[in-house]
């Protein structure tokens, strides 16, 4: 699902062709958004290379009993007021049938490609391109094995599970023919792994860390409580919203169980990211997705991961060995609050999952953690992103407004108050919607 992991292809591969005239769709793979192109070369285990999708004269866009679409999704309610669902009520209001079809759709430009299919940007036909931009991932039935058939099928029922602010939103899904198409959230912030390629050595600050490792949390708590073992977490599949929050993406390596006491003994992930647990083959349970936040909050911060070795089979008999998490000196002067960091991190990473933090309580003992002191967890979906190098926030037009004309009825509020002789006061100390720079501060005050 992730959309920015792409890779350049080809000049010769075969041109994307739309049979049906009222999709005027035609061009090759070569307009892949370069600005989202990443040269990673971590690839998650039992995965394969990109697919080669041709749509051919099999793909009908005609309404048939063959095909079916979730475009009657109910909405979500933490999605409830988004606009994207007013496009698509729109869109199918208006159809024959009351139902989102292909032909609804204008596809702009690849996006990238992933272990089951392709990913594209699209948006919805006769709507304002800005209201109505989505991300169409294709996968192409009859290319997959049986196992990846199945991981498909798990993904698309994972996605019309999902009701959470950091992981997609599942607007449709159709199946024409050989084709199942899942229209989701499109992230124009690329990933998290191509926008720490842009910072100084590869690292973010310690805040901008702290911001992105907690939305990664709570998205993981969440899947928790489906009994979802997500088992794929990694720069690369964390996604970046226009408003600079996350989504997680990539779903084809969870597993789903009962969630306490999800158990599996597959070894599917990245290789960088396994858990000791995972490399010994002995099973596990969510446990893998501590070890991999972990990882992860580590790579943040230092702009590498703890094991990674010289080689892949390096990398897996470091994680595999009785040795502990060494950390490398990054800076003459360090942030305050790395300590907590590096205490966190250890704690992630203990090689014993009966014994790493989040075995007893999952998510609640990982956010009672000092690293994230301060932080109101009910509240983060409104903090202000960190400003960091090369991601670039749209800008809410309207809310500026609103919060300007918010801020002069207090500013006048505050001068009658004073005036009064009363006891003066910050008046937007309580009312500021800059929780962001609240929680950042306080964090300072650990050690």
């Amino acid at each position: 699902m992730s959309q920015p992991k792409t890779t350049h292809q080809a000049m010769d591969e075969p041109t994307l062709l739309f049979p049906d005239t009222d999709l005027d769709l035609s061009f090759t793979s070569t307009a892949t958004d370069r600005t989202t192109t990443t040269t990673s070369a971590r690839t998650s285990l039992a995965r394969t290379s990109s697919l080669t999708l041709s749509f051919n004269d099999r793909l009908s866009t005609v309404s048939t009993a063959a095909e079916s679409s979730s475009a009657s999704l109910n909405r979500r309610p933490h999605r409830s007021s988004d606009p994207l669902w007013s496009a698509i009520q729109a869109a199918t209001t208006l159809s024959s049938d009351g139902r989102l079809h292909l032909r609804h759709l204008k596809l702009l430009r690849h996006l990238g490609s992933g272990n089951l299919g392709r990913v594209f940007l699209c948006r919805l036909r006769d709507c304002d391109a800005a209201a109505a931009t989505f991300a169409l991932k294709v996968v192409d039935k009859d290319l997959l094995s049986p196992k990846k058939l199945s991981h498909a099928e798990t993904e698309a029922e994972i996605l019309h599970a999902l009701d959470h602010p950091f992981l997609p939103t599942l607007y449709a899904r159709i199946d024409v023919s050989h084709y199942t198409c899942l229209l989701i959230d499109y992230c124009p912030g690329g990933d998290l792994h191509s926008l720490l390629r842009k910072q100084p050595h590869h690292r973010l600050p310690l805040a901008a860390a702290r911001f992105f490792a907690a939305e990664v949390l709570l998205a993981l708590e969440y899947l928790h409580a489906l009994g979802i073992v997500y088992r794929d977490l990694k720069p690369e599949n964390v996604l970046l919203r226009e408003d600079g929050h996350v989504m997680l993406s990539d779903f084809d390596l969870c597993f789903k169980s009962d969630p306490v006491t999800a158990f599996s003994r597959s070894c599917v992930g990245t290789h960088e990211y396994l858990a000791p647990e995972l490399v010994s083959g002995n099973g596990h349970g969510n446990g893998v997705d501590w070890w991999a936040l972990g990882v992860f909050i580590h790579e943040l911060l230092y702009g590498t991961t703890p094991f990674k070795g010289c080689s892949k089979e390096g990398t897996l008999r470091n994680i595999a060995s009785s040795e502990g998490v060494r950390f490398r000196h990054v800076a003459e002067r360090e942030e305050a609050g790395m300590g907590e960091a590096r205490d966190l991190i250890e704690k992630l990473l203990v090689k014993d999952p009966r014994r790493r933090l989040g075995s007893l309580k999952g998510a609640t003992d990982v956010k009672r953690h000092a690293f994230f002191y301060g932080i109101k967890w009910p509240l983060i979906r409104t903090y202000r992103p960190p400003e960091v190098k090369g991601l670039v926030l749209k800008r809410n037009k309207s809310h500026v407004t609103t919060v300007k004309k918010r801020r002069c009825w207090w500013k006048r509020l505050g001068h009658a108050v004073r005036s009064n002789g009363i006891s003066t006061y910050n008046l937007f100390s309580h009312y500021s919607n800059n929780y962001y720079y609240h929680y950042v501060q306080d964090s300072h005050k650990v050690r």
